[in-house]
């Protein structure tokens, strides 16, 4: 198989599997639709396929376990890696004096089906593997792959948009936009991270943190 055939297949991998991705999104239009939660499985999916289609070599990976010191040394970028532990509480403080417990029990309602609070074993598996997997699909496959076809400022946007649209929930207008401003937000910090690093396992920890430190703040302080 020629490099010109690998790579437009690749790229033809690429461009379905956003667009799949973004159309199953888009059935928040109806906010309780749950086929948006798919859209991490098919990005999870195509992020694999095209490595695979592509021949990618590992150190050419945008999941790299062997580089992730080094990776993380780079200029700012455990900066970077900390910062979504300063928005994620941030947020709280905030919406706490804006909408009162209403924010923090919308978050805890909207997540209810994937953590299980009164486990703590099972609750760090929970924090840990949906950051690693969504990092894979909105960064590593959204962000890395489409970066060989788009500008990155348009692929860190429009994932970061994605992201942040297929975790909107039922609930107060005000609560759910400033929910879904704060992943935004949260989502090009991660995309900032893969920019600098290319390696979807840097953003994954600060994915984690946020989480982590989020309901820490809640548990320990609210």
């Amino acid at each position: 198989m020629s490099i010109s055939i690998k790579t437009d297949k690749s790229k033809t991998f690429t461009i379905i599997g956003i667009c799949i991705m973004t159309l199953l999104v888009l059935t928040k239009v109806v906010p309780t639709s749950q086929l948006a939660q798919y859209a991490m499985f098919v990005g999870l999916a195509f992020f694999f396929i095209v490595e695979s289609v592509a021949k990618t070599p590992d150190d050419e990976s945008n999941l790299r376990f062997k580089t992730f010191f080094a990776d993380i040394k780079k200029s700012g970028v455990l900066l970077w890696t900390l910062l979504p532990i300063v928005t994620s509480i941030g947020s709280i403080i905030l919406s706490n004096i804006i909408f009162g417990d209403q924010y923090v029990n919308h978050v805890l309602e909207r997540t209810s089906d994937i953590f299980t609070f009164d486990q703590f074993f099972f609750l760090v598996l929970q924090l840990i593997f949906p950051a690693f997997a969504e990092e894979i699909a909105f960064r590593g496959f959204f962000i890395g792959k489409g970066m060989k076809l788009f500008p990155y400022w348009l692929c860190a946007v429009v994932s970061s948009a994605v992201f942040a649209v297929a975790h909107i929930a039922v609930s107060n207008l005000g609560v759910v936009v400033f929910d879904i401003v704060g992943i935004f937000i949260d989502g090009l910090i991660f995309a900032t991270i893969f920019k600098k690093t290319e390696n979807c396992l840097i953003s994954t920890i600060a994915h984690i943190l946020c989480n982590v430190s989020g309901f820490a703040f809640v548990f320990l302080f609210l």
